[in-house]
């Protein structure tokens, strides 16, 4: 049990597109894992800064934009956040006051293009780097450009043991969001970089996603860390698209959460968490993932380099500052 660590995955949602107020969840939710439950790493759900706009049209029909979407898109680029930015500089006052290394989903906007991003940072070291969504599912595509090989990040990260006090353990960390996790060869590009902790921000509540994260962890021999947001209507601003206009209520759901965490041998080490908010927790012993890669490693011994052949063909672009 030297190579344990404990890790937290938040379940929560976005202030309504207001970042000082969710940047202040943020710190809230960062000091209960760490102060409840000793955690050293966090991850925050897809979006959790920015927000994800659920039952939002931004005015579209094929072949036209209206001005009322233009305005919608206006304030939702105005909750995104830059990086670096003060919102950056705040999330790394929380890391480092914390002691907790974050993995935040947020809204990147670079000139005048929006990202669904992962940022990584560091309490020591503050922002190392981010995570690029590669494909904007569906209509999140209107809204949110594509990510490139260049914010491919698998990060190390040495943690203290919690078992053994004085020793060191040593992580491979990298972050999918939402469907990408359903791009094969991205997972591959993972796995062959060694990913220990792979972490999945999202706001896919379907229980099938459940069985996704599963696969993802059995496939990779990782511990897979899954943080969906739990959103009301009351987390969005009061003229928000909703389900049913109709019938608005402040405690219908928008997104129902599904936070989990799983071991690289399919066991779930804590969650799913459902209909709330809330911070799910489970310490990680590393030794497991050699456990695992006894008898399959995707991109080892249980590869057949002889018959496929995989390429990453940029490692570095204009997304990588």
């Amino acid at each position: 049990m030297a190579n344990t660590i404990r890790a937290s995955v938040v379940q929560t949602a976005t202030a309504a597109y207001s970042l000082e107020d969710t940047l202040d969840k943020l710190e809230r939710l960062t000091r209960l894992a760490k102060e409840r439950d000793g955690a050293q790493l966090a991850v925050f759900p897809e979006a959790f800064i920015g927000g994800y706009p659920k039952m939002s049209t931004f005015g579209l029909v094929v072949g036209e934009r209206r001005p009322e979407g233009r305005d919608e898109f206006v304030r939702y680029a105005k909750a995104a956040i830059e990086i670096p930015s003060p919102a950056i500089t705040r999330i790394e006052q929380i890391s480092k006051e914390t002691n907790v290394f974050l993995v935040v989903g947020v809204i990147e906007r670079d000139n005048g293009t929006l990202y669904c991003t992962a940022v990584f940072v560091d309490p020591e070291q503050g922002y190392l780097a981010k995570h690029r969504k590669l494909v904007p599912t569906a209509m999140e595509r209107i809204i949110w450009g594509q990510g490139d090989g260049s914010t491919l990040p698998v990060l190390t990260k040495a943690f203290e043991s919690t078992s053994t006090p004085g020793s060191t353990v040593k992580a491979k960390l990298s972050a999918t969001i939402c469907w990408e996790n359903y791009m094969p060869l991205l997972r591959t590009f993972y796995y062959s970089q060694g990913t220990q902790i792979y972490c999945a921000p999202t706001v896919d509540a379907r229980p099938a996603w459940q069985h996704t994260m599963t696969h993802i962890a059995l496939e990779g021999r990782c511990f897979v860390l899954s943080a969906c947001q739990f959103a009301q209507e009351k987390d969005y601003p009061a003229d928000h698209a909703v389900a049913d206009a109709n019938a608005r209520d402040p405690n219908n759901v928008m997104i129902a959460g599904g936070s989990v965490i799983i071991s690289p041998l399919g066991k779930v080490l804590a969650g799913p968490l459902l209909g709330e908010e809330g911070v799910i927790t489970a310490d990680l012993d590393l030794d497991d993932i050699l456990r695992g890669k006894f008898d399959l490693d995707v991109t080892g011994h249980y590869a057949r380099n002889d018959v496929f052949e995989f390429k990453l063909r940029e490692l570095t672009g204009p997304g990588s500052r």
